[in-house]
């Protein structure tokens, strides 16, 4: 499986890959002058001494950071991704025979590795997030058709995929990376210790999808025998016949198995594997095109909708699987993606793609009649054992405890939007930043280390690098902000740098100019045995990047709602939409430190931001900058 063989090299969706520009080593100076800023914002000054005369160790002629940038610009030059490491085919795990080698970059086996595939803990509320979206008036309470609908779009995009007829997506005029979307269909992520693996099926000849219902699997064939795909009306025909089979009664909940932690996983998977009935199951979920999921109840509000789509009762889903619709009683719709081999942007571009082509009427639903010839979808079988119903149940308790101890808190925010904030002279997404860390200022009287993402895929196989998003300049305007001594105009003075400074470093990771993911690359040329360099030992090395809050911006006019969990135990995870007119925010948790909470404060914060730069006109209007994504 050399990634990205084109059949056609005039077809778009792969015609800029081989020309791409490769994912550049940084500036080894200037990765440590950015990293030393973004310290200063957060440190005492002793702190700060003693990391600078680590930097200035680490940075002296013929000193350890010239060695080991030395060997990471070798290990770029001369470094192929061996696939067949991490790509299988069979239920058994055995690497797919197409696997190969191929050049991505200096980055990406180490990033998939231990930035996913080596992390043991479950991929519920850790690595997965969900969209939610906004209501079709016409399908409220028609949960059949709203489920028909959405399969019949996807299944459009996924011949996109197939064809390599997809339009490729662009960034300020130029490319960007198009890899991840081979990873979109007809895969699933299978736990191993001590790292998962991608199990990848073919997908022009896999034409099934899986449906759940009340914790049972179903498998429906997406064409007939002559190979015509089905209507609309046909997979309406198909999705109620599974609710009608599935009843009332709630089977034994084998999916809740991947909410565990990865080892765990890893051990019940093979034991699974014990039994031929088991492994047929196992093998229709995961080479499926992709997941629906009939989710039970009615979830009403925002917060409700949320929760209902980033955890549920996690019992009726498959997690290891990267594209799962959810559909409820009532016609409410989202989507839950597992992360390890996609960001967020190409499923954001397959959902944002589904929902607007449905509402313009661009969707081909085919014939209004359903064949009665259709067979039925067949319910997948499963052998379990007392061990194997023993680990269920661990399974659910453990999902149980996971989910309870967490808050999730929307705002809804509808004072203004994009739109408005431009007017004020501001990139939006760097205003939304800074009203992020006032919030956080205003609630816990402190500024911590802030993750946004920010995506590089104008380079080929890149991924994302961190945006920091605490900086002397916020530090200095949060404290104005919360100081009645401040004038106006040195309120609106100092927020204008704030959001100048969040500006340059976006501008610059989108160029893989960061400190965080050059910094990665030069610890992993550290040899077996070698010392660590003083930079790295540094106790605030790890403490600057230990994110109290873990942010990225997705926004659509389709969705209500957008989130993932918090990537540290005293931190908060707080993806947000930006609209025209309206701002979305999610804030997730653990209890104690009360989300909820902060939601307030980040309302506030804006509102307080709107006063301060209205009150105060800017000089000239600052270009806005690539929009942030996860």
């Amino acid at each position: 499986m050399k990634t990205l063989v084109q059949a056609d090299p005039s077809k778009p969706m792969y015609k800029h890959q081989a020309t791409m520009a490769t994912l550049p080593v940084p500036d080894l100076k200037a990765t440590c002058e950015k990293y030393l800023r973004s310290v200063r914002a957060l440190v005492s000054d002793a702190h700060y001494a003693r990391t600078k005369a680590a930097v200035d160790e680490f940075l002296k002629p013929g000193g350890e950071g010239e060695v080991l940038q030395k060997r990471l610009l070798e290990h770029n030059k001369n470094t192929l991704t061996d696939w067949s490491q991490v790509v299988v085919a069979g239920v058994d795990g055995k690497p797919h025979p197409a696997a190969g080698k191929a050049y991505t970059s200096w980055l990406l086996d180490d990033w998939n590795r231990d930035g996913y595939m080596a992390y043991r803990d479950p991929v519920v509320v850790n690595v997965s997030y969900f969209f939610m979206f906004k209501d079709v008036p016409k399908l409220a309470n028609n949960p059949v058709r709203r489920a028909a609908e959405i399969v019949k779009a996807t299944l459009a995009f996924k011949k996109l995929v197939i064809n390599e007829a997809l339009e490729v997506d662009m960034a300020r005029g130029l490319p960007l990376s198009m890899d991840q979307f081979q990873w979109m269909f007809n895969t699933c992520r299978i736990p191993k210790i001590p790292s998962d693996v991608t199990r990848v099926a073919d997908m022009k000849t896999h034409n099934h999808i899986i449906v759940t219902r009340h914790n049972k699997f179903y498998t429906v064939s997406m064409v007939h025998p002559d190979g015509r795909e089905l209507s609309t009306a046909e997979i309406e025909e198909q999705i109620k016949r599974i609710y009608h089979a599935a009843g009332d009664a709630k089977a034994i909940p084998v999916g809740v198995l991947t909410t565990q932690n990865r080892d765990v996983w890893t051990k019940v998977r093979n034991e699974m594997l014990e039994s031929p009935l088991n492994i047929a199951s196992l093998d229709q979920i995961e080479t499926a095109s992709f997941l629906i999921a009939l989710e039970s109840g009615t979830p009403q509000t925002y917060n409700e909708s949320s929760r209902a789509a980033w955890v549920g009762d996690g019992r009726n889903r498959w997690w290891d699987t990267p594209c799962q619709y959810l559909i409820w009683d009532n016609g409410r719709a989202g989507f839950v993606g597992e992360h390890s081999m996609m960001d967020g942007t190409p499923t954001n571009k397959l959902t944002e793609w589904v929902l607007e082509n449905l509402a313009k009427g661009k969707i081909d639903h085919g014939s209004s009649s359903s064949s009665v010839s259709l067979p039925s979808p067949q319910q997948l079988q499963w052998q379990i054992t007392p061990s194997l119903g023993f680990h269920v149940k661990s399974a659910e308790w453990a999902f149980d405890d996971l989910v309870g101890r967490h808050e999730l808190s929307t705002l809804e925010f509808g004072d203004f939007g994009k739109d408005q904030i431009k007017k004020m002279g501001l990139s939006p997404d760097a205003f939304v930043q800074m009203a992020l860390q006032l919030g956080y200022y205003k609630m816990h009287g402190v500024c911590k280390p802030t993750y946004e993402s920010a995506q590089v895929r104008k380079f080929a196989f890149g991924r994302t690098e961190t945006c920091r998003s605490v900086s002397v300049e916020s530090v200095a305007w949060v404290k104005a902000m919360q100081d009645a001594s401040v004038s106006i105009e040195a309120k609106a003075d100092l927020g204008r740098k704030a959001v100048g400074s969040q500006v340059a470093y976006m501008n610059d990771a989108v160029e893989n100019r960061g400190c965080d993911r050059h910094m990665l690359g030069l610890r992993y040329q550290i040899k077996a045995g070698e010392p660590k360099p003083r930079i790295f030992a540094d106790p605030v090395y790890d403490e600057t990047r230990s994110w109290n809050l873990s942010t990225s911006q997705i926004s659509s006019e389709h969705y209500t709602g957008y989130g993932w969990g918090e990537v540290v135990p005293n931190g908060y995870g707080i993806p947000y939409c930006i609209r025209d007119k309206s701002l979305h925010v999610t804030v997730t948790g653990l209890k104690p430190l009360e989300p909820t909470r902060l939601t307030y404060h980040i309302g506030e914060a804006l509102r307080e931001m709107r006063a301060v730069f209205e009150a105060v006109k800017p000089v000239e209007n600052k270009k806005e900058p690539v929009k942030a994504k996860l």
